[in-house]
């Protein structure tokens, strides 16, 4: 550790949402909650696809995967954050900070590449319906999903090795829920211009790259859509994409206004916010679009939970 003013701290004080003792323990029950249903509810997912060998399909591959990812990305923050509403001294250290950024970004990054995965998944099935198993065969969906994890963390490990290069000087206070990025260079005493134009070119590699490639999907999926006749195979057709087109809208959505938008325009206040949707409201929501707006998860929900009480009436005679 030197001893001039440019030097390393060796933990960090995070400021959470509020300092009010009654406020952080109302918190703690409402997050506490919604993480539990968030656990719940995408393990649950996995297990139907897992269970169910109608949704053996590449759809499903890819929809475990996004409740891994939102699993662990919840799991990432969510736990941290409970943690310091009981705690008295909010502190990180160092290198739990660093963990919590590379693996929050990772799996941030990741999910933006699996949504536009998805996308193609969805543009396949609708445009050229004959040709789909043929296109989407196993070795393809292996590779993308591969890709779309591996993608993730290597811009996250790039990321977090140059943010915590940075000199912070005195500065350990993080005005922010968790070891955000941006919140995180902020701290930094030396001239930032560079991380900036780092994380902006992520920005545009990870999350505005696969944006688009997801905007041209739906503009190709809806074409196709509009030239079917029956009003039925364009229900089909629809239903087919409404569940990931929602979930497309609210992680794109945040991501964009959060990342891409001038960082001033933000408060510090509505930055924590989106964390907050991002972290705990997203991960929660994925499964119940998926369930609620997709007959083939109900069908699937429907079959596992007869087959429930069919076993349980056998047990109880």
């Amino acid at each position: 550790m030197g001893t001039n003013n440019q030097t390393w701290v060796s933990e960090f004080i995070l400021l959470g949402l509020s300092s009010d003792w009654n406020t952080q323990v109302s918190l703690f029950v409402l997050f506490l909650v919604m993480y539990m249903v968030t656990m719940l509810g995408n393990c649950l997912i996995v297990l139907l696809i897992r269970l169910d060998s109608q949704l053996h399909t590449p759809m499903y591959f890819f929809l475990t995967n996004l409740s891994l990812v939102d699993v662990s990305y919840a799991t990432s923050i969510v736990p941290q954050l409970l943690a310091h509403f009981l705690a008295e001294h909010k502190a990180i250290p160092l290198q739990s900070c660093a963990a919590q950024l590379f693996f929050s970004l990772a799996l941030g990054g990741i999910e933006f590449v699996l949504l536009a995965v998805m996308a193609y998944d969805r543009y396949v099935a609708v445009c050229d319906p004959l040709r789909y198993s043929a296109i989407m065969h196993g070795a393809l969906c292996a590779r993308l999903a591969i890709t779309s994890w591996v993608s993730g963390s290597i811009n996250s490990l790039v990321q977090t090795a140059i943010t915590f290069q940075l000199p912070m000087c005195t500065n350990k206070f993080i005005d922010h829920i968790s070891c955000e990025l941006l919140a995180v260079v902020r701290l930094a005493c030396v001239d930032t211009s560079s991380n900036e134009v780092a994380i902006m070119v992520s920005s545009i590699v990870l999350l505005m790259t696969p944006f688009c490639l997801v905007l041209f999907s739906y503009i190709w999926i809806i074409s196709t859509i509009v030239k079917i006749q029956s009003t039925e195979g364009r229900k089909k057709a629809f239903h087919t994409c409404a569940s990931h087109l929602t979930v497309v809208a609210l992680c794109y959505g945040m991501a964009i206004f959060t990342y891409i938008q001038p960082h001033s325009s933000l408060s510090v206040l509505q930055e924590k916010l989106f964390s907050l949707f991002y972290a705990i409201l997203t991960p929660m929501l994925n499964p119940m679009i998926y369930s609620l707006r997709n007959k083939e998860v109900k069908g699937a929900w429907q079959k596992l939970l007869w087959k429930f009480s069919g076993l349980t009436s056998k047990l109880a005679t």
